[in-house]
């Protein structure tokens, strides 16, 4: 590893050179490049094109182009070795054009140096992040500085994997149990492109290795279940996710415990993450795709759901609303009976909520045709949950168009059921008659108190005068009688 030899002035003043200092630190630990070159580089030397070979020496020719691109290069580096880097990069380019465009080239024999040229150029340690605090959300991500090789070798790979003459049969001998794991540390690498290749790879080895399926979807438990419970950090959760996405909706039914465990234990706590907003999307399609799957899953997630509910970040709550509405998008009209209490008690807080975004975003159920056909024909149970709530925001909230929703939400509730509309309102207005009323007598018998006690402490004064001036006239007394 080259290191920046740092001067006795810049040690002795920290101050101005920190900076420099910071810039060289990031410089040095970008992508995992120079963590992984060989320390004797032999120069590459031009192989035949394979198109211009004949086909007898083809396959051998492939087998040298493959262990060729072997070769590692440190490209933090920017001016060394560059004819070697560019002989590697159209190597690779050829091996790809190669392999999308031939038949019969996958023979049983290249399929060992395939892997070794594959294993040896993306499977690495990835380094730790330049920043300790990095937030997905506001920093730019470390990109891979060899991202001009890797990418065009996971291109081969994928090309690889479609080819029709691919085998899983031989190539199960090399991509193992081992292999997917060392796969599945690489998502945690903070370059996106590099998550995606890995995320379209690791869907196509699940599609063509079923032995390896079972051992996939524990895995990716696993890695869940220790970013959930553990480490709070791991960059690839969207993508994996995505996968799951489209695992899920190949599930037979009925559901295995297994999924359905995995919902439960997985799926619905990891709602709880900090970083909710960068997979949010891709984990209520998950959530969503069970649901379809098995409709009687809808009332321990919704209620898993209602429990780890956020009660202190309006952006979570926001998603939580969304999640929920793609949930009644696609519920059967009997699970909605079995969770319309809960479920409207929240809606009713969100719907009174201060944060205006959120009680907007809870407000706009009502826009949907299909939420409103639920809430109509359950409406003797909704309305009263949802009453008190409505009626104090039209009266009190602060933003004006809350209080227009509010109002258009109210009338379309009145128009459900007038009769029962009317009810609560008179109980609504005579309950808060009771509740003046008892605000004014509990005011009326405070203001008593605090009479009753100035003029105790005023009859105290009076009686300690009163005591003090006897005493003064007994002392007097007794001084007259001794003059005597």
């Amino acid at each position: 590893t080259k290191m920046s030899v740092i001067s006795a002035a810049e040690k002795v003043d920290g101050f101005t050179r920190k900076s420099m200092r910071k810039a060289q630190k990031q410089k040095r630990s970008q992508g995992s490049s120079q963590f992984r070159t060989q320390s004797s580089l032999v120069e590459l030397s031009p192989l035949p094109q394979l198109k211009d070979a004949p086909s007898t020496e083809q396959q051998e020719l492939f087998s040298q182009k493959l262990q060729q691109c072997c070769m590692l290069f440190d490209f933090m580096d920017s001016v060394s070795d560059l004819k070697s880097k560019e002989i590697k990069r159209a190597t690779l380019n050829e091996l790809v054009d190669f392999v999308s465009t031939n038949r019969g080239v996958l023979v049983e024999s290249a399929y060992p140096d395939i892997n070794n040229m594959i294993t040896t150029n993306i499977f690495r340690t990835l380094p730790p992040s330049e920043n300790p605090d990095f937030d997905p959300e506001e920093d730019e991500p470390t990109l891979e500085a060899s991202w001009p090789h890797i990418q065009l070798v996971y291109e081969f790979f994928l090309r690889f994997l479609e080819n029709p003459d691919f085998q899983p049969s031989i190539a199960k001998r090399y991509i193992d149990q081992k292999f997917v794991l060392q796969l599945l540390e690489l998502f945690d690498s903070e370059d996106p492109r590099e998550r995606d290749f890995l995320k379209t790879v690791l869907h196509r080895i699940y599609g063509k290795f079923l032995g390896l399926r079972a051992f996939i979807r524990k895995q990716i438990n696993n890695i869940f279940l220790r970013f959930i419970y553990e480490t709070e950090h791991f960059n690839g959760v969207a993508e994996l996710l995505e996968i799951l996405g489209s695992i899920i909706n190949g599930f037979a039914l009925p559901l295995k415990a297994e999924h359905k465990q995995f919902l439960m234990k997985v799926l619905i706590p990891m709602h709880t993450a900090k970083g909710l907003a960068l997979f949010h999307a891709q984990l209520a399609y998950c959530v969503v795709q069970f649901l379809e799957k098995d409709p009687t899953l809808t009332e321990p997630v919704s209620l898993g759901l209602l429990k780890f509910w956020p009660k202190t970040c309006s952006q979570k709550e926001v998603m939580f609303l969304g999640e929920i509405e793609e949930i009644l998008d696609v519920i059967e009209p009997t699970q909605f009976k079995k969770i319309q209490e809960p479920l409207f008690k929240q809606i009713s807080k969100c719907v009174a909520n201060p944060h205006f975004q959120v009680a907007e975003r809870a407000l706009y159920f009502w826009n949907n045709e299909y939420i409103l056909s639920l809430i109509e024909e359950n409406i003797d149970k909704v309305l009263p949950i949802m009453f008190g709530s409505l009626y104090r925001i039209s009266k009190e909230h602060w933003n004006p168009t809350i209080v227009a929703l509010v109002y258009n939400v109210l009338k379309a509730l009145m128009e459900m059921n007038s009769i029962l509309f009317d009810e609560l309102t008179a109980s609504y207005k005579a309950e808060r008659q009771r509740e003046k009323k008892k605000e004014k007598e509990r005011e009326e018998l405070w203001r008593k108190l605090e009479e009753l006690r100035i003029k105790g402490t005023s009859d105290l004064q009076n009686n300690s005068h009163s005591l003090q001036n006897a005493q003064n006239n007994n002392n007097n007394n007794n001084n007259n009688t001794r003059a005597k």
